[in-house]
């Protein structure tokens, strides 16, 4: 008898799983998470904070469609990537910023950044802070020209003021504010609830790993504490943990599949990475924040730490 089989099948080394998971449910809840600190922005700031957000975003979406139209490329602006990009460079955008600011660095962000390096997951810094870091040193005016909520309890940010005179100390009513948003800065930084709130729902959700945003605060609380504003030991870890864009940053940037380690202990490297550089440029160096450099810089040295972090296969012999 003749048995003649006509299907092709495809062999593979296992294993072999199938899962419901997919990238634009995994972007959806990032942009879930998000909304907590956008709600507070429009709290505070008003129809502007919304204005720099839409503009960001439809500009992602623009340029990656285009860029994709022109290359004759699969258009993907389904998978919500280009959309948290727009989001997170407005986050880290002041309120009331030229039109002109956000339609650049989305731009930038998409099409030099990500696409030009062969698009979603090869791209090897974060698009948003290279965004923000090309508009910081491009108009560093409009870039630094902060709104303040109606009814905030302070004329300039935190982080200035203490950068002039590192003896001040922050009262009661100064870290509420931190908390709740009551404070100048960018649109998506200010509330540290809103933030903490996004991070919890994240992790719940199993879309970031634990290790990076955890070794990023705790590092970065060690650190200001041990080389303080006014001395060894003398750091305010509460205050300097809760202002400028540390939450944002440990939560939702440093956090980024494509430019973060793989292994939980290049995690945990990254964390410690960002920490101690966020405190050296705050602290030491000419600008009162330094967590988007911090992240870029230790970008870079991803593929380096998951080089030298690589788990031993069970079984191979690692003498000489």
């Amino acid at each position: 008898m003749k048995i003649v089989i006509n299907q092709i099948m495809t062999v593979s080394s296992p294993p072999h799983i199938y899962g419901t998971d997919t990238i634009e449910k995994r972007m959806r809840d990032v942009l879930i998470a998000l909304a907590p600190a956008f709600c507070m922005a429009l709290y505070h700031y008003g129809i502007q904070a919304f204005y720099t957000t839409a503009i960001a975003v439809i500009s992602a979406l623009a340029a990656e469609f285009l860029f994709q139209k022109i290359m004759h490329k699969p258009v993907t602006v389904n998978d919500y990537s280009a959309a948290i990009t727009g989001v997170l460079l407005a986050f880290n955008l002041p309120p009331d910023v030229p039109f002109w600011i956000p339609v650049v660095g989305s731009a930038f962000a998409i099409i030099v950044v990500k696409q030009l390096f062969g698009g979603l997951g090869s791209n090897f810094i974060n698009p948003a802070l290279a965004a923000r870091a090309l508009l910081l040193a491009s108009f560093p005016v409009h870039m630094t020209r902060w709104t303040f909520a109606p009814d905030a309890v302070s004329g300039a940010t935190y982080l200035a003021m203490i950068k002039e005179n590192p003896a001040w100390a922050p009262e009661l009513s100064d870290y509420l504010a931190l908390l709740f948003g009551k404070v100048g800065g960018c649109i998506g930084e200010t509330s540290a609830v809103a933030l903490i709130i996004g991070g919890i729902y994240l992790l719940a959700r199993r879309i970031i790993s634990w290790r990076i945003p955890v070794f990023y605060i705790g590092s970065f609380a060690l650190f200001a504490f041990i080389f303080g504003r006014t001395g060894f030991f003398s750091g305010n870890i509460l205050f300097e943990v809760l202002n400028g864009g540390l939450l944002m940053g440990a939560i939702f940037m440093a956090t980024d599949y494509a430019t973060s380690p793989i292994t939980p202990n290049g995690k945990i490297i990254m964390g410690i990475g960002c920490g101690l550089l966020s405190v050296f440029i705050r602290f030491f160096g000419g600008y009162p924040e330094g967590v988007s450099y911090a992240i870029i810089i230790m970008n870079l040295f991803v593929p380096l730490i998951d080089k030298y972090v690589r788990p031993r296969v069970y079984g191979k012999w690692s003498g000489k």
